[in-house]
């Protein structure tokens, strides 16, 4: 797709292929400052998220950069109100988004990003459709003037396909008006803003040459595992990543970070804080089960400190309740980094959801709580245990995961595409059920469905 040779980064973040690390140091040159030049000042972040999420998926990133010394008030995240796409771009749809409403929302939020920081100019990251959105606002709604970094990680920047006849209208589409606007011209960037992207190399779900994963397996995209790159920027392959992991991965993070600052990140990991405040909102199901960013009023949400072994709750009341008012807010909460938490949250015409996390290492406002919703078989199990990772996905070959000691169905072979599993369990007395990732364990306690609760065990990584 790209006129850029592609530069590679292996697992430990190595440059591999010596053509690639010779393109790549022009570019570097060019960004870090000799001994007599003073740096610029760090611009702001704007963290953009993709179809259907929220601003949390950032929270791990938001704390990567503060660990190396970005002002937390410089690292800002949109939540989108309507976060899915529409499946026709110019038709409207309850509840879904246009390019347009991203773009203008996009804009809003830049804007008010700079009033706070009194900075002239953001740096922009998005994750999938995040890139979408970006590239809208600085092509078609003057944010050119007002960014100077664009970071695009994963994202449909040729589609997930490229047809006349299929998926007709939608921005996903590489023969769609949206998509080929963006893409008219010799180079597919804009002037005046430096642009990154990252991709895997051949591990993302929607850069592949066939149609498994939007629901066509057979049928040729018409794209490739390049599709990701765009002509006029600086195209990164992240091999072994897969679509989420491009964005939130720590690899993914050391390349944006480098791009942004213009030197090297001093560290790749998480430094924590003793007594972290975490604070977020609620957001809720619309009709036909579209899930909004919007704020949820009268949710009643606790939170319990438990065991780390076992996730038994280790007190008689919750460490925090609160019940949302109109903003959805349900913080802020004192914690501890070494603490495991359960978070119980009941909304009217909801399960009442379960989530238990790992421990939180740093503060975040952007811890934001969703309902979970019962599958199509759920109700006749006895309990529901579901294990989700929301910035990235389980792959078979590649990572270790294990739900009650067993590899859990539904995930499937190949290519990454899935990013959570569930565990249906039959009629029996309440016990713990250990949730594997990797290096990382998450216990969870078995709430029964006959009492409308449902479980989840949430990783960060």
């Amino acid at each position: 797709m790209s006129g850029n040779l592609p530069v590679r980064i292996g697992r430990r973040g190595v440059l591999a292929g010596g053509l690639a690390a010779a393109a790549s140091l022009p570019v570097y040159a060019q960004q870090t400052p000799g001994r007599n030049q003073r740096r610029s000042p760090l611009p702001p972040v704007v963290f953009v998220h993709g179809n259907g999420d929220t601003a949390a998926v950032w929270h791990t990133t938001i704390w990567r950069f503060e660990s190396n010394a970005w002002p937390r008030n410089m690292l800002h995240a949109i939540d989108f109100t309507y976060p899915i796409a529409r499946s026709d771009d110019s038709r409207p749809q309850p509840f879904r988004s246009s390019t347009t409403d991203q773009r203008e929302e996009l804009a809003a939020f830049v804007k008010k990003v700079l009033a706070v920081t009194r900075r002239q100019k953001v740096a922009l990251v998005g994750s999938s459709r995040g890139g979408n959105a970006i590239r809208n606002y600085l092509s078609n709604g003057g944010g050119a003037e007002f960014t100077s970094h664009a970071v695009l990680c994963g994202a449909t920047n040729h589609g997930v396909i490229v047809s006349d006849t299929e998926m007709k209208g939608s921005e996903f589409n590489g023969a769609a008006p949206f998509l080929r606007q963006l893409n008219n011209g010799p180079l597919e960037t804009v002037p005046g803003v430096a642009f990154l992207t990252l991709r895997s190399d051949k591990l993302d779900k929607y850069a592949q040459p066939d149609g498994q994963f939007i629901g066509m397996p057979g049928k040729p995209t018409g794209i490739s595992y390049d599709a990701p790159e765009l002509k006029g920027a600086i195209n990164v392959v992240l091999p072994g990543l897969d679509h989420r992991e491009v964005a939130f991965d720590k690899l993914a993070f050391q390349r944006m970070y480098e791009f942004i600052a213009g030197r090297p990140a001093a560290t790749l990991f998480i430094a924590p804080e003793r007594e972290p405040v975490l604070n977020g909102k609620v957001t809720g199901i619309a009709e036909g089960g579209i899930y909004t960013n919007l704020p949820v009023q009268d949710v009643s949400v606790e939170i319990w400190e438990v065991d780390g072994r076992t996730g038994e709750r280790k007190t008689l009341t919750p460490a925090h309740r609160r019940t949302t008012a109109a903003d959805g807010v349900w913080g802020p909460f004192k914690g501890r980094q070494d603490a495991f938490y359960e978070f119980v949250i009941a909304i009217p015409g909801s399960p009442v959801t379960h989530i238990y996390r790992s421990p939180f290492l740093r503060s975040s406002d952007v811890i934001h709580l969703r309902p979970g919703r019962f599958g199509k078989d759920d109700q006749k199990a006895g309990a529901v245990v579901i294990m989700s990772r929301p910035r990235g996905y389980f792959g078979h070959g590649r990572d270790k995961f294990t739900l009650d000691g067993k590899v859990p169905p539904g995930v499937n072979e190949g290519v990454p595409g899935t990013s959570s599993a569930r565990l249906l369990l039959p009629d029996g007395p309440v016990r713990t059920v250990l949730a594997v990732f990797n290096l990382e364990a998450i216990p969870v306690r078995t709430w029964p469905v006959k009492e409308n609760r449902l479980v989840i065990a949430e990783f960060h990584n």
